[in-house]
């Protein structure tokens, strides 16, 4: 593992070609040192972490030889220690290198067997080591999710119809429409106190649980932040009376935090607000002087009428993605809203249908006494009854009328195959006209705009989420079968490496 103290030290693409050599020279038997001795392009990296305690090392020219001294002392306590071990399983065995490096094939019970790729798995393997949280608090990671089919509704990339269509022909009667939350996603294993923590998952230092991104990232910065809302979550638990109903001393959750601007804020003020803004400059004068132009009887008509409906369009950009933020002071506006409950002791819940996840969900709701907890607005929907397909799709309309980024559409009956066996998509997401300009640009949605992206390719992002879902349903599986954590991270770490596949992010 003193490789993956060397991986946190790296910031290009050459460490990360490095890494996938190393990993080979690993494979073979050799030593991570070697992996400092080793020449990529005639070159070579000799950073030994000497300032952490290592060894100082200089390369003799021309004979390419190396020398190197001890460091004398450790000159800086690195924020994540080099570590000669690495955390176990109940069965004491460590996780290791060759569990997850090269090319590999992780077996679920649900999808067969799902492909990692060499480069897909180096990537992962940086991410895991540099930022991820304790992989011993990491039991699961969620799939990408898939967009509904582009619509041939005039104005609308994206329509429930689509939606609606696909689960009836994988022949799903029943679907649950639930409003999608304008945070970032959030996955929070919640533990009844620090001791369960320590003896089921063998973390240590007293945390009680984890909250962390879709890649596994911790959320907060600050631990005491995070244990201020695992403290919440813990409290509505215990007052809805889940953990002796469920029968366990620790829960996962899958969840939205919000606002997006409270994870996101760098992307808002460089990409978003820098749009905005520029907007707000240029037009207000562009369009006084074309209206002074035509006053004076300038033949300016088609060009002031186009920039018009550009800086309606840039205004209509501004006012989207403002929705999306709000101030929090500490935690005070800070709201998170679970959707699924995924796993407790002995058993994966990733089966039991929507609605009956969503009563146990509303019943935290009830008892979360902080204004923490936020509810999922749902509507059931017949994909048969054209009636109630029209219901779903005034629903939407309603709601990204006023503003929302839209729904995600699922099976009811959570886990569901079609006829001949395949996995049915476990969500597909229908996001609102006006949320999509923040996705796609201020005039995404000019006729010869709507035309050009209704091209767009779809099949590689559904495909990518349905790998991801098979992979997460095995992580929960073999959690709830008390396998070790290697097994467990096993599939947890296809998940992430799946994720750097090259796909379009707009999807």
């Amino acid at each position: 593992m003193r490789l993956l103290g060397y991986v946190r030290q790296c910031h290009s693409r050459f460490f990360s070609v490095l890494l996938v050599r190393a990993l080979k020279l690993i494979a073979r038997g050799g030593s991570p040192d070697q992996l400092i001795y080793d020449w990529l392009n005639n070159t070579i990296c000799l950073d030994t972490g000497a300032v952490f305690g290592g060894k100082l090392t200089a390369l003799r020219w021309p004979e390419r030889e190396l020398v190197d001294v001890p460091a004398e002392r450790v000159w800086y306590e690195p924020a994540r220690p080099l570590r000669t071990d690495a955390p176990g399983g109940h069965d004491g065995r460590p996780l290791d290198l060759a569990d997850v490096h090269g090319r590999r094939a992780v077996e679920t019970r649900h999808a067969g067997r799902v492909a990692v790729r060499e480069e897909n798995a180096a990537a992962a393997l940086e991410v895991m080591s540099r930022f991820a949280t304790d992989p011993r608090l990491l039991p699961y990671l969620p799939p990408t999710m898939a967009p509904t089919a582009t619509s041939s509704v005039d104005g609308y990339l994206e329509h429930p119809e689509e939606a609606f269509a696909q689960y009836a022909r994988d022949g799903v009667a029943r679907v649950v429409c639930e409003e999608k939350h304008m945070g970032s996603r959030a996955v929070a294993l919640v533990c009844r106190d620090a001791e369960t923590a320590r003896e089921r998952f063998g973390a240590g230092g007293g945390p009680t649980g984890s909250l962390y991104t879709r890649t596994g990232r911790p959320f907060f910065d600050d631990a005491e932040v995070t244990e201020e809302i695992l403290g919440r979550l813990r409290s509505a638990i215990t007052d809805a009376g889940l953990w002796d109903e469920l029968d366990t001393d620790w829960l996962l959750l899958d969840a939205e935090l919000m606002p997006w601007s409270l994870k996101a804020s760098g992307l808002l003020r460089g990409q978003y607000a820098a749009v905005g803004a520029a907007s707000g400059a240029v037009f207000p004068a562009a369009l006084d002087a074309l209206e002074a132009a035509a006053a004076r009887g300038a033949d300016v008509g088609g060009l002031l009428a186009r920039q018009r409906e550009r800086a309606a369009d840039a205004a209509a950009f501004t006012a989207a993605y403002r929705r999306y933020c709000w101030t929090t002071e500490g935690l005070e506006g800070v709201r998170l809203a679970p959707f699924q409950l995924l796993a407790v002791q002995g058993r994966s819940l990733a089966a039991l249908p929507h609605d009956e996840q969503l009563a146990l969900i509303d019943r935290l709701v009830e008892h979360d006494g902080s204004g923490l907890l936020q509810t999922t607005r749902r509507l059931y929907v017949d994909t048969g009854d054209p009636e109630s397909v029209r219901a779903g799709v005034d629903w939407w309309l309603e709601m990204t009328g006023r503003g929302g980024e839209g729904m995600v559409v699922k099976p009811l009956g959570a886990l569901v195959r079609t006829e001949d066996g395949r996995l049915v998509q476990p969500g597909i997401k229908c996001r609102g006209r006006e949320y999509l300009r923040i996705i796609y640009g201020p005039e995404y949605t000019r006729p010869d705009n709507l035309d050009r992206l209704r091209r767009r390719f779809l099949n590689h992002k559904r495909s990518l989420a349905l790998r991801e879902y098979a992979l997460g349903l095995e992580a929960l599986d073999r959690l709830a079968d008390g396998e070790p954590l290697w097994r467990v991270h096993e599939a947890v770490f296809g998940v992430l490496a799946l994720e750097s596949e090259p796909v379009d992010p707009r999807l």
